[in-house]
């Protein structure tokens, strides 16, 4: 029995209602996001993106083999020609062969698993499917950073802080790569559409993070 605490329908109504009429500007903001994590991501990489979601990311990474891991059923239909969308409860073993992966990537997603404990499990299934030398990039809403704000979504559960989330990723056999406590803003989803060229000069300037993020940036190495 899968110890997520929503079913795939749940998680279906919950994210089609939240971003809805927002697929466009996601989808230009990922682009030059993913211009940004490439340089932890090489060309050739096999790259799986979990809690993928409605795809952004994996749509638009440059990488060789893409893959994407939710329960959401809405990711099979988002998922572009060429990315595999694997259906699981992610805290379970993982369906692909210990170091098939370069990457794992995950934003705004850790905080929605149930427990610390499918949080510990889901980072040593990422381990194992790395190979030596892959990446663990993590994204998301810092507790330290937003306070009350971090509980205006239903489904957050976990409270994590860059420390936090570096120790178990440690614990876990990570090597801890880059670390910053602020990183991107909160939302997406809040109705707000800046240009894009406000986002390329904000990746471009991190004294501008520690002014307005309120999201941690982790990378993680297997040794």
């Amino acid at each position: 029995m899968s110890a997520q605490p929503h079913s795939p329908t749940d998680l279906q109504q919950l994210y089609a209602s939240r971003f809805e009429g927002k697929a466009a500007y996601r989808k230009r903001v990922w682009h030059e996001l993913c211009s940004f994590f490439g340089r932890w991501i090489p060309g050739h990489a096999s790259v799986l993106d979990l809690g993928c979601g409605h795809c952004e990311f994996i749509n638009a990474v440059r990488c060789g083999r893409k893959l994407g891991m939710d329960l959401n059923p809405d990711a099979l239909r988002f998922a572009a020609d060429g990315v595999t969308i694997i259906q699981q409860d992610c805290s379970e073993s993982w369906r692909l062969p210990s170091g098939s992966l370069d990457i794992v990537f995950t934003s705004n997603f850790l905080e929605h698993l149930p427990t610390k404990k499918a949080l510990d499990q889901t980072l040593q299934h990422a381990y194992r499917a790395l190979a030596p030398g892959g990446r663990l990039i993590a994204m998301g809403p810092n507790i330290k950073h937003l306070p009350g704000a971090y509980w205006d979504f239903f489904d957050h559960y976990l409270p994590l802080t860059e420390l936090a989330l570096t120790e178990v990723l440690t614990k876990c056999g990570f090597k801890i790569e880059f670390c910053r406590d602020r990183f991107l803003p909160y939302t997406m989803s809040d109705g707000k559409e800046y240009p894009i060229v406000c986002l390329q000069a904000y990746l471009s300037l991190p004294i501008a993070w520690r002014i307005f993020g309120r999201q941690f940036l982790i990378v993680g190495q297997r040794p």
